[in-house]
């Protein structure tokens, strides 16, 4: 028998003294993160900020303990925003300008869009893979095409634009899950698991699409990559139960969840009857305009699947709290682009969905983590391209060499970043949707606009004028030349393309 020696009886009683440190080993030393993405989520759509018609009090609550960000940039469209959330660069460079079944006019007028993310662009899942990261992806997905092999053997740039099946076609599904297509799904591309994430945009898979019974939302859903349960009712509810279930699972080590909600885009369906009664019998918003006009009813519907959101949000709350991983978790809640019209308003910003002005880019945003971010309201400009830098410090990864167009935001978690704020902010679309092709320049408080066709220019001063219907290009005419220089320089060092029909060299 061997004897005991004194210094392992004293550290003996210490660890007993001071159980914590029997457990410091499993302690997770990275932080959990929780990407929260709501599609077509409009900025006034929350409570937190300025709603008075839409209920989102679980969202509100938070936003208080939380880094809002007043002034927080997607693209116009889901395809850019999602390609540029996933590899943190600018749409350009991946090829993808909007959705591709969106877009109007001839090859001319357009470098058509690419549907599928090529496997030269690495997603900000593998090098936190590699950092030991467990990672979920959940809902929609967007950033493979319904036949990515085919389209990446295709010439580019396309000379007609891309489409995607009709409703209740499933013949793409055997391919989808093979092997050689998994390659461009969540699990071959850092994620351990995927639920729901397919080629599609929205949840009608199933025939009939929008004017189906189910409308993709209610049970049975009718997405291949989501295996149906006898509790299933609901899609919002389904996707969280799988995050919170992985969550569980991986509560020991440090996890990443992705939830990308396909709500709440159309097609636009109420959660329940007792929801929608409620919103049918609320006074609409006379300053926004929500909740008024001959789409009322279209609105509650939706304000239903908004306030669903928010109650799945608290889910996810009660179980970090529950679970003791809150003070260890970054919870950060935004949505890809402005609110689509007809089943929401805002009369205080100019354009929705589709448009390159604030009510299509700007997006309600937020970043809480208790103890690390100080909660105030921020108008330091921001944009998708930072969220990929930003996980890649949170995870402590300091070697990563490839190319990333945004800043990390870890600066701005206690106070203001005034490089951050003096930064310019880029947009350049390609492809014509709800207008024609632009590059942009957001600079301090002016965004200018330039038309690629044409060369037509337009400046405004965001902050005195959020609904952009003053022009200043005559008016001032030295910022307008500065800021035009910067744009051109911009697209001249990054080799940014333009579309045929561009009156314009750079």
């Amino acid at each position: 028998m061997k004897p005991i020696h004194l210094k392992s009886i004293l550290v003996g009683l210490f660890m007993v003294s001071c159980p914590s440190l029997l457990h410091a080993e499993k302690r997770p030393k990275k932080p959990n993160i929780i990407f929260i993405l709501v599609d077509d989520l409009g900025y006034a759509d929350v409570g937190f900020n300025g709603s008075k018609w839409f209920e989102t009090p679980t969202m509100d609550a938070l936003a208080k303990q939380s880094l809002v960000l007043e002034n927080a940039y997607m693209y116009p469209t889901c395809s850019p925003s999602r390609t540029a959330f996933f590899t943190g660069k600018q749409s350009f460079r991946t090829g993808v300008y909007t959705v591709p079944v969106l877009e109007t006019g001839t090859d001319q007028e357009n470098i058509f869009s690419r549907w599928t993310v090529e496997k030269k662009h690495t997603l900000f899942s593998v090098p936190l893979a590699e950092a030991g990261y467990q990672a979920i992806h959940l809902g929609k997905w967007h950033i493979v095409g319904p036949d990515p092999l085919h389209e990446l053997h295709m010439k580019f740039p396309l000379k007609e634009k891309l489409t995607q099946p009709q409703p209740g076609d499933f013949s793409w599904v055997a391919a989808h899950k093979s092997k050689a297509i998994q390659e461009y799904y969540p699990e071959g591309r850092g994620f351990v698991k995927n639920v729901g994430g397919t080629y599609r945009g929205d949840p009608a898979l199933e025939a009939g699409g929008y004017k189906s019974e189910t409308m993709g939302y209610h049970a049975p859903f009718s997405n291949p990559f989501i295996e149906p349960k006898p509790t299933d009712s609901w899609l919002t509810d389904r996707l969280t139960d799988e995050a919170l279930e992985f969550m569980e699972e991986h509560k020991d080590s440090s996890f990443f969840v992705n939830l990308h909600y396909y709500a709440v885009h159309r097609p636009v369906t109420s959660r329940s009857q007792t929801l929608m009664d409620k919103y049918m019998g609320k006074e609409g918003d006379a300053v926004t305009g929500q909740g008024l006009g001959p789409r009322r009813k279209e609105m509650a519907a939706y304000a239903t699947m908004v306030e669903s959101v928010d109650q799945n949000l608290q889910r996810i709350l009660d179980f970090l709290d529950a679970e003791g991983l809150r003070q260890n978790s970054v919870i950060i809640l935004t949505s890809d682009n402005g609110y689509n019209g007809g089943q929401s308003s805002n009369d205080l910003m100019r354009g929705s969905k589709g448009y390159i002005y604030e009510g299509g880019i700007r997006v309600p945003a937020l970043i809480n983590w208790p103890g690390q971010v100080e909660p105030r309201r921020s108008q330091v400009p921001i944009t998708v391209l930072d969220y990929y830098p930003t996980f890649l410090e949170l995870a402590g990864v300091d070697n990563y060499t490839g190319p990333l167009d945004g800043h990390s935001l870890t600066s701005l978690f206690k106070k203001d970043d005034r490089k951050l704020q003096k930064r310019n902010i880029y947009w350049h679309l390609a492809s014509q949707y709800k207008h024609g092709t632009c590059s942009v320049i957001r600079s301090g408080p002016y965004k200018l606009i330039q038309f690629l066709a044409s060369g037509e220019l337009e400046l405004y001063d965001l902050a005195q004028d959020p609904l952009e219907s003053d022009n200043l290009v005559t008016k001032e005419p030295l910022l307008t030349k500065r800021l035009l220089a910067d744009l051109v320089h911009w697209r001249q060092s990054n080799a940014v393309p333009l579309p045929p029909n561009a009156a314009l060299k750079y």
